[in-house]
């Protein structure tokens, strides 16, 4: 029988793809700078290739405005409207990774589930909302609530987590895709860590190491209810 009384995952990248949130996003954005006398489709492609060198680099609309010949001088009249545009985008439903809501679903029959996911508030319930995740979890931990400088890899946002959940932190297993955010930052909270290769960060190396590793957050789920089913280690099942 397991010894794991609570699991709690991350969001971006780790249940969907965050690609097919943000595409979206950076549709509104160019269609926003058409106000602005900017040109929708050359904004669209400085949004995607600047989007592509890496997300936490940051100011990417900044950036994106810059490489298509707007002056810096005009970026606080721009900047503000377009961000805006990105929060409100708010697209009806967001495809899961295959089986991650139904593995979901299975482990939440066994033990609580909760969420732990960096990023605005409000475009992180918004992308929930379209997963149908809304209600699957026990509790949801928006990190940016706690102040941004509890961003995962902080332990802070696990403990919140733990406590909802009423489990301590040695009971308890965290799945995400980031090592230096989602594994370092369990671990910094006394939690085990499983990591998943999918997203942006998918070819990042193991550092540091996480307690076990999977092909994706479905595979990691259905791990874990077998597991929590007391399927005896070396059963073809455990694979």
């Amino acid at each position: 029988m397991s010894d794991i009384a609570a699991v709690t995952v991350d969001l971006d990248d780790t249940l969907f793809d965050q690609r097919a949130w943000l595409d979206g996003a950076w549709q509104a954005v160019a269609s926003a700078g058409s106000a602005f006398g900017l040109e929708p489709t050359t904004l669209l492609a400085a949004l995607r290739r600047i989007a592509a060198e890496g997300s936490d680099r940051g100011k990417i609309i900044d950036r994106a405005l810059l490489a298509v010949g707007v002056p810096e001088w005009e970026l606080a009249a721009l900047v503000p409207g377009l961000v805006g545009a990105f929060r409100s985008h708010a697209p009806t439903t967001l495809p899961c990774f295959p089986g991650v809501a139904e593995a979901l679903a299975d482990v939440r029959r066994l033990i609580p589930v909760g969420c732990v996911t960096d990023g605005d508030p409000h475009i992180q319930r918004a992308k929930l909302r379209a997963l149908g995740l809304r209600d699957v979890f026990d509790v949801v931990v928006y990190s940016d609530e706690l102040g941004r400088e509890h961003r995962k890899p902080s332990p802070v946002p696990f403990r919140h987590a733990l406590a909802a959940l009423g489990v301590p932190p040695e009971h308890a297993v965290h799945i995400g895709d980031r090592p230096g955010k989602d594994v370092a930052g369990a671990r910094a909270a006394g939690m085990r860590a499983i990591r998943v290769y999918t997203g942006e960060y998918a070819g990042q190396p193991d550092d540091p190491e996480p307690w076990r590793a999977f092909p994706d957050a479905g595979a990691a789920l259905r791990w874990l209810v077998r597991q929590l089913a007391g399927v005896p280690a070396g059963s073809r099942l455990a694979d």
